[in-house]
């Protein structure tokens, strides 16, 4: 997908659109702002054939931010109306832009079978973890027993985890960042991008006015080098200050050693495969949680398969084709026919 001749022509400012950014100072979503412009202009497809379509929540005012074609729809609706949209121009690269209430609750239906029918768009999973534009309330991602505006003595349900709801609905393409891991957050997107069919990026993303630090454990700089793996494929899955550390295979399941102790090796420590068509290591790695194992960071999941738009652009052709039909007028007024006078 990448074309260095018109990749060449673009900067990210070419994708900043002249609105003054309303987000509160210090949110997660300045970053992302900032990366998906640069990683806009890394894939070098031009403004006028991209689209930024978001739902309701702050998140979902950064379309007004690009430079772009933009879509601010309802809440929850993202998906489907990002859906529609890719299907009738095909021709257009599609960002989603969704927050984990709008994209997981009322959205939550769209986007399962946005993943599951695997349509082209790049859906950005913005997770902090609560309703920030409704001012606090609990969200689908957040954690049993906390406390907020509409559970002032905890709530008491489980979280949605985005990675497992995403591999359950066949995700072909799944990545997590943070808001903080800037050069991370580019890399991941500009993959999205490339990726044939449905990609979903994560970024867990700090919201200072409601659930301020709620991702700090994993993302300050002194935990983050033990509690985060960068995932890259191709090479070894090491983490550690030094990169000291390593996951290995333990019977079906992952370990975390230490290169050089127990008997340990650099041989041992596996290499990560985002290609590989089995999911069940893939899915291991999104699940780890950063206690036992580090949070997954990078494109874990990046796989072929038939994706919806086309397979709908193909059929149309061949239908068309073979019943001679070139406009609905046409199909309409195919075969037997009557006029009332």
């Amino acid at each position: 997908m990448e074309n260095k001749d018109i990749r060449s022509k673009y900067s990210p400012a070419d994708y900043k659109s002249d609105q003054s950014v309303r987000w509160c100072p210090g949110c997660g979503d300045h970053a992302v702002l900032n990366c998906l412009h640069k990683a806009m202009a890394t894939l070098g497809v031009p403004p006028h054939r991209t689209a930024v379509i978001s739902g309701i929540g702050c998140s979902s005012r950064l379309p007004y931010y690009c430079n772009t074609y933009g879509f601010h729809t309802i809440h929850g609706r993202a998906a489907a109306i990002a859906t529609g949209f890719k299907v009738a121009n095909p021709e257009i690269t599609v960002w989603q832009i969704s927050g984990d209430g709008d994209g997981l609750a009322i959205g939550g239906n769209h986007f399962i079978h946005c993943l599951r029918r695997n349509v082209d768009i790049n859906i950005l999973l913005l997770n902090n973890k609560i309703y920030g534009l409704t001012k606090g309330q609990y969200s689908p991602t957040s954690p049993r027993g906390f406390v907020s505006k509409s559970s002032p003595y905890g709530t008491t349900e489980d979280p949605f985890v985005p990675a497992e709801l995403a591999f359950g609905a066949r995700a072909t393409f799944f990545a997590r960042s943070l808001d903080v891991e800037l050069q991370v957050s580019q890399e991941c997107m500009a993959a999205a991008a490339r990726h044939k069919g449905a990609s979903v990026v994560e970024v867990l993303q700090n919201c200072v006015i409601f659930n301020n630090g709620t991702h700090n454990w994993i993302s300050d700089k002194e935990n983050r080098p033990d509690r985060t793996i960068h995932l890259v494929n191709g090479q070894k899955m090491l983490f550690g200050k030094n990169l000291e550390k390593g996951l290995v295979q333990d019977g079906f399941q992952l370990k975390a050693v230490t290169v050089g102790e127990d008997g340990y090796t650099l041989d041992d420590v596996l290499t990560h495969d985002a290609h590989s068509e089995s999911d069940m290591l893939h899915r291991q790695l999104a699940l780890m949680d950063g206690h036992d194992l580090p949070v997954a960071i990078g494109v874990i999941r990046d796989v072929d398969a038939p994706v919806y738009n086309e397979e709908v652009e193909a059929q149309i052709s061949d239908v068309s084709a073979n019943k001679g039909y070139d406009s609905l007028r046409a199909m309409i007024l195919a075969g037997e026919t009557w006029t009332v006078e």
